[in-house]
């Protein structure tokens, strides 16, 4: 049975008390905040005074707003372990009222920095050596004018953002607290739990008739609630739509790519080679069903393990060969992240009732960078582990090196990051000398990690550029024909070597939080391509390659993506990497073949 979150061991969980003591000082923080809203909107009007006005305007806002984030990611956190915690819950409630209201409260920023115009700022910057760093950010902001609003707009803008979030935390709270779902149940007639924390081992067990099971009933459920699914979906991109509409962008892909300065060409060939290259899943379904000895591939096949033996990997294990895959970015690094796994806490461990389902990482500058996950002493669990470390390690060096303006980075690269550890890990365990059924595992794992983010993410990256689309030129969505359209996608990729189920593959979109980030789901594909090719780099490159890449996880948000990727040795404005990141593909799927599994 699945613990409750009073049963969990402490040493399991997130270190709570390193942010706020207790819920009474998250309280008291909360209340100065709302209190101070007032004294650092007093800064509005007086940005154009002067050079020196304007630094001490810029720090206290900064530091307001590092305020506020630490209270609401503390509520957040809180909220995520424990879905029917009620307190908790009105507590991420109370922290995402007040960061829209803070947001509204300092709309007026770059309004009237704006106003003050770039070359008076630029002399400023040359008479006040503390507005240096500033340059970027102040470039950025210029090359965004035409699509920034006047100090009214950018405050409704600001104080939406809260009810904005509508969406995304109703379906959080449907499908996390308020689903129930049919017990799995196995060729023995036993009964096992499905719930968001279970689902993905259940999905890797070696008994089909409950992984068949668990998969219908986990989309069933979704499925009894399509009609509202779809509907808070599509709330969702109309609110997009209304945002890159008030920002004044021609359509919404435009502005989520504008935001980062990325050039269209690398969304449109990111899902050209894609599709190009759907025969190298179709060979895979063939590999897989024969190693499996099925007839028919079904969806809920694609995690089944290749052999009778599952290696097992306890959590402490996973943490030394993680660690152990990173030496070549330095004993620092790596001792950072088995530091953070083992003694700092960073890492809410194993699953239990009311978690949020999947994984990831979140923090902000002033804590450590937490991780939710539901660690299941398996290989994906592995995999799952050693990614979002990834996340947290460029958290880590971006927070330790960047001022607060650049302390956050952009999704794209996030991405890198994060697949870029597994593929580290990966390289380093088919190196050793490990067991045939562990490298099996390993390459499994590596398979299920391109899954997702090579043909799962590129998939709901159409489904959610059509939906747009369509919302976009006036039209109405439906569940049925959002459910009709991902069907055929999945067809596509699934070729002739996989049986479709089009219900329950075509709700899928339901099951994938990422949708209410629009256009996030790219990224995923961009990330694990760029990672890969980094990663090769610093495994064959030495110190210099490494080096490189540690100087990417620095930049934070004072580089635009693609500026800090090219400099640490690989161009996703280029076919090549997404190319490669196939190449690296199919060798998996030879190494598979070449194996020989079941048994």
């Amino acid at each position: 049975m699945i613990p409750t979150r009073s049963e969990v061991n402490p040493q399991h969980t997130w270190n709570d008390v390193s942010v706020f003591p207790t819920v009474e000082a998250w309280a008291n923080e909360l209340a100065i905040l709302r209190d101070g809203l007032a004294e650092v909107a007093g800064w509005q009007g007086r940005l154009a005074e002067g050079p020196a006005v304007l630094v001490e305007a810029l720090s206290a806002i900064e530091a307001f707003r590092q305020r506020v984030e630490k209270v609401s990611i503390y509520a957040g956190l809180s909220a995520a372990v424990d879905r029917t915690d009620q307190a908790a819950t009105a507590r991420a409630g109370e922290a995402s009222s007040l960061a829209g209201e803070a947001e509204g409260a300092l709309a007026f920023v770059e309004p009237e920095l704006l106003a003050i115009g770039q070359s008076r700022l630029a002399e400023w910057a040359a008479a006040e050596p503390r507005l240096a760093i500033y340059a970027h950010y102040l470039d950025d902001l210029f090359r965004r004018q035409t699509h920034v609003r006047s100090g009214e707009v950018e405050e409704l803008l600001g104080l939406i953002s809260d009810p904005f979030r509508g969406p995304v935390e109703t379906a959080d709270k449907l499908t996390d607290s308020d689903f129930r779902f049919r017990p799995a149940v196995g060729a023995g007639g036993g009964e096992r739990p499905v719930t968001q924390g279970t689902i993905d081992d259940l999905l890797a067990s070696t008994d089909r008739d409950a992984r068949r099971s668990a998969w219908e009933n986990y989309h069933d459920q979704y499925l009894a609630f399509k009609n509202t699914l779809a509907s808070n979906l599509s709330t969702s991109i109309k609110q997009n739509v209304f945002t890159a509409r008030a920002r004044r962008h021609a359509t919404t892909l435009d502005m989520a790519l504008f935001t980062d300065n990325i050039p269209a060409a690398v969304f449109h060939n990111l899902l050209a080679t894609f599709q190009r290259h759907r025969p190298v899943w179709h060979r895979y379904w063939d590999v897989r069903r024969r190693a499996l000895g099925v007839e028919t591939l079904h969806t809920y096949d694609i995690w089944a393990p290749l052999t009778a033996e599952r290696p097992a990997v306890p959590y402490e294990q996973a943490v030394e060969w993680i660690v152990a895959s990173l030496r070549p970015l330095g004993d620092e690094y790596a001792e950072t992240v088995r530091r953070g796994s083992l003694e700092e806490r960073w890492i809410d461990i194993y699953p239990n009732q009311g978690k949020a389902g999947g994984a990831f990482s979140w923090g902000c500058q002033g804590m450590h960078p937490f991780i939710v996950m539901s660690y299941a002493d398996d290989a994906i669990s592995l995999g799952t582990l050693t990614h979002e470390l990834g996340h947290s390690m460029h958290s880590h060096l971006s927070w330790r090196t960047q001022p607060p303006v650049y302390a956050d980075y952009s999704l794209f690269a996030a991405e890198v990051a994060s697949n870029f550890h597994q593929a580290m890990l990966r390289g380093y365990l088919l190196e050793q000398d490990i067991s045939r059924a562990l490298k099996i595992a390993v390459i499994e794992e590596a398979m299920a990690n391109f899954h997702r983010y090579f043909l799962e993410m590129p998939t709901l990256a159409l489904f959610e550029w059509e939906m747009h689309r369509r919302v976009e030129d006036g039209k109405g969505l439906t569940a049925d024909d959002m459910i009709a359209y991902l069907a055929d996608l999945f067809g596509e990729s699934y070729g002739d070597g996989m049986a479709l189920d089009r219900e329950r593959d075509g709700i899928r979109w339901a099951t994938f939080g990422h949708l209410y980030a629009d256009y996030y789901v790219y990224q995923y594909a961009t990330g694990i391509a760029g990672a890969n090719a980094l990663a090769r780099r610093v495994r064959s490159g030495g110190t210099d390659a490494a080096e490189a890449y540690l100087g990417f996880l620095r930049a934070g948000g004072s580089r635009y993506p693609l500026d800090a990727l090219r400099d640490a040795g690989v161009d996703l404005t280029r076919p090549e990497p997404v190319e490669a990141a196939f190449e690296v593909l199919s060798g998996l799927i030879d190494q598979l073949d070449e194996l020989g599994t079941g048994g």
